[in-house]
């Protein structure tokens, strides 16, 4: 079962709900980070949902945090770390309209 360590990326994202990570088939993964970071001069608040096959529904690993202008929330890093299996996904929005950017960093197994 080989290892690969994997980043996925969301340039502005904002008040629609959009898929930052996705285990596709074949794949489970350990979420090693994330990081959101507010680009806008005002607060933002995010969320961030984790969901799919395996879930049951859409749960929120984060609602309504509150960024300052020009900070970051790390969600999932240092001791804490996040397993999704095949078809599950890590979505995030925030209140205000492309308002943010999101890296995930991943370790996949296949």
């Amino acid at each position: 079962m080989p290892n690969t360590f994997k980043n996925r990326t969301l340039k502005s994202a904002g008040t629609t709900a959009q898929n930052v990570y996705v285990a596709n088939s074949g794949v489970t993964a350990t979420i090693i980070g994330m990081s959101i970071a507010n680009i806008t001069n005002s607060p933002i608040s995010a969320n961030v949902i984790l969901s799919g096959g395996t879930i049951g529904g859409n749960v929120f690993l984060v609602r309504g945090a509150t960024i300052a202008p020009g900070g970051a929330l790390v969600p999932v890093g240092g001791d804490q770390k996040l397993v999704l299996e095949t078809g599950d996904y890590l979505q995030v929005n925030t209140s205000i309209a492309s308002s943010a950017d999101v890296i995930v960093s991943a370790l996949e197994s296949t």
